[in-house]
């Protein structure tokens, strides 16, 4: 019984690595204070009361209710940095996302253009690449390297840009096999063309999102296992689709998957998608995105900082 009432006040989306420090030290504070009071009228009722507030604290992240959304919404940039957060949770877009700053990415409809999409890779901290080839070709423009491909195309029933159905159908040919056997380092490795052995890379999962890391710093990082399993599939039916996919560098690679995953109109785990405003939490800070996200299962495809996007 006992054990049953300390896994119920148990919250490990706010105590472990999801501890958020300014909460904690705030609390304890608070817990000090009140036990002092207290103390002054009983010295033994003083010490259970903060005995009690630290095993609130420590199972449960906090001691005063809300304390973890006011921290979100109120706490200063300044004082987050002083414990080490960074102000803004990252916004797992894919490949460059991961310890580096993302530029404005592609949408859909009139919310923003997805010409746009746009990730920015530091190629130097994931293999041997050198961005310095001028050989190497580029995309000036993604929605002209799209339908200069045949990739997209004007959509029958709207002012908009559709995948083709022929791309359409190498690309889930390539989604489905991944789906049920899921991805692993070699093939992201792979996918994306980083010049290094796979070993020196981990795929690593955390909650919902999957990021890609090296030795030397962070490659992407992906809100969903069906946004890896999307971008890896596409970079696969690329390969055969275009005579020099293999020729580009990982950073071109993931500008062009990146803004490519806005057009899925299926999610990669089955279902239709949506696209609308949710919001993106770290332990101490949150804000809202412009998210696709597979209706069926929740996994969220892509996601953009609101404050990025051009209305």
């Amino acid at each position: 019984m006992q054990l049953d009432v300390v896994d119920d006040l148990k919250q490990p989306e706010y105590t472990g690595e999801n501890r958020c420090e300014p909460c904690t030290v705030l609390n304890l504070v608070i817990a000090a204070v009140v036990g002092s009071v207290i103390a002054r009228k009983s010295r033994l009722g003083g010490v259970l009361a903060v005995g009690v507030s630290i095993a609130l604290i420590y199972l449960r992240g906090y001691l005063v209710p809300g304390t973890p959304t006011l921290t979100k919404r109120y706490l200063p940039p300044e004082v987050l940095r002083w414990f080490g957060k960074e102000p803004d949770p990252a916004v797992a877009s894919g490949l460059g996302t991961v310890d580096s700053t993302d530029r404005p990415a592609a949408g859909r409809e009139t919310t923003f253009d997805e010409s746009d999409a746009v990730a920015s890779t530091d190629t130097d901290a994931v293999g041997d690449e050198s961005t310095a080839d001028t050989d190497e070709p580029a995309v000036a423009d993604l929605e002209t390297f799209f339908l200069d491909h045949d990739v997209l195309e004007p959509c029958a029933d709207r002012d908009d840009l559709c995948l083709t159905d022929e791309f359409e159908t190498a690309w889930f040919d390539e989604i489905d096999p991944l789906s049920e056997s899921g991805v692993d380092v070699d093939a992201a490795v792979d996918a994306f063309g980083f010049d290094a052995d796979p070993d020196e890379f981990e795929l690593e999962t955390r909650g919902e999102s999957r990021a890609l890391l090296s030795s030397a710093g962070g490659a992407g990082r992906w809100p969903s296992r069906a946004a890896l399993i999307a971008d890896v599939a596409a970079s696969r039916a690329l390969e055969t689709w275009m005579d020099d996919w293999d020729a580009f560098d990982p950073e071109t690679k993931g500008e062009v998957l990146n803004g490519l995953r806005m057009f899925l109109e299926t999610c990669p785990s089955g279902g239709d998608v949506r696209m609308g405003e949710e919001v993106v939490e770290s332990c101490c800070t949150s804000h809202e995105v412009v998210a696709v996200t597979c209706e069926e299962t929740g996994e969220r495809l892509f996601e953009q900082r609101l404050t990025d996007v051009d209305a």
